[in-house]
C-alpha cells in the first residue's frame, strides 16, 4: 500500500469513528428533547479540508456538505460534480452580492439571507441560471456588527421578499450563537422567530442552528439542520487552494 492511499485509509477510519460519535450525540440530543433524529440533518462543514475528505464523506452516506467562502467553495463543487458524488451543497457564509452569480451556480441551499439586495441579487442570478435556490433568513441573535443577521423582528419581511422572488424557494431560518454566552436562549429566540415565519409560509420548516460545541442545545430548540466541522473533521488545516 503507497503512503497516499495507507494515509487515506487512516483518514477513513478516523471520519468514521467522528461520524459515529457525532450521530450518537445527535441522537442522544434528540431523544432528550422527545425528538425523532430523522428530524435532524447533518451539515458537514469542509471549509479548509481537501476534497479528498469530502469524498470520504460522501462513502460514508453524507451528502450535505457547507462551505462558507466561494473561492474555496466553487472549485470544490465543480471538482465533485466531475466525480459524481451525490452532494447537497449549502453556503453557510456571508455573501457578498458580487459573488451571487457564482454561489447559486452550485450552492442548493443559501443560510445566510440578511438584506433585500441580496435577495433580489440572488433572485435575477438563479433565474439566469436556470435554478431554484432553497434561502434561509439569518437572523443575528446578538446584534453583533460583522456576524451577520437580521433583527428578530425584521425576519417576517425579509422572508416574505424571499418568498414572493421567483428562482428563490424560501427555506426557513438560521443563525449562530452569540459568542461568549449560553447558546440555549439564544436557540429559544431563533425558534419563536421560525414560529413567526411559519405562520405566514408553513413549509419554511428548516431551522439550521447549532455547531460543534452547542448543536445539543439547538436541536433541544428545534434546529432541523446543524452546522459541524470540528467535531466531526477535527482541528482546521491551511485554506486550501
Amino acid at each position: 500500500m503507497t503512503g497516499d492511499a495507507g494515509n487515506q485509509v487512516g483518514r477513513a477510519a478516523e471520519l468514521r469513528e467522528s461520524l459515529k460519535a457525532l450521530r450518537a450525540r445527535i441522537a442522544a440530543a434528540c431523544a432528550a428533547a422527545g425528538r425523532d433524529s430523522g428530524e435532524v440533518t447533518l451539515i458537514a462543514v469542509t471549509k479548509t479540508f481537501p476534497v479528498s475528505d469530502i469524498r470520504l464523506l460522501s462513502a460514508l452516506g453524507v451528502v450535505d456538505i457547507g462551505e462558507n467562502r466561494d473561492q474555496e467553495a466553487a472549485p470544490k463543487a465543480a471538482e465533485c460534480a466531475a466525480l459524481g458524488l451525490p452532494l447537497n451543497w449549502h453556503f453557510v457564509g456571508q455573501l457578498q452580492v458580487n459573488k451571487c452569480a457564482s454561489v447559486v451556480s452550485y450552492a442548493d441551499v443559501i443560510h445566510s439571507v440578511d438584506r433585500d439586495r441580496l435577495v433580489r441579487a440572488l433572485g435575477q442570478r438563479s433565474r439566469a441560471a436556470g435554478r431554484t435556490v432553497t434561502c434561509l433568513i439569518q437572523v443575528s441573535l446578538d446584534a453583533a456588527p460583522g456576524r451577520g443577521g437580521v433583527l428578530p423582528a425584521e425576519a417576517p419581511g425579509l422572508a416574505d421578499l424571499v418568498a414572493a422572488e421567483d428562482g428563490l424557494v424560501l427555506g426557513g431560518v438560521m443563525a449562530v450563537a452569540p459568542l461568549g454566552e449560553p447558546p440555549a436562549p439564544a436557540f429559544r429566540v431563533l425558534r419563536r422567530v421560525a414560529q413567526a415565519v411559519r405562520a405566514d409560509h408553513p413549509g419554511a420548516m428548516m431551522i439550521s442552528a447549532g455547531m460543534s460545541g452547542d448543536l445539543d442545545e439547538a436541536i433541544a430548540e428545534g434546529a432541523t439542520h446543524v452546522r459541524v466541522g470540528t467535531a466531526l473533521l477535527g482541528g482546521r488545516p491551511g485554506f486550501v487552494r
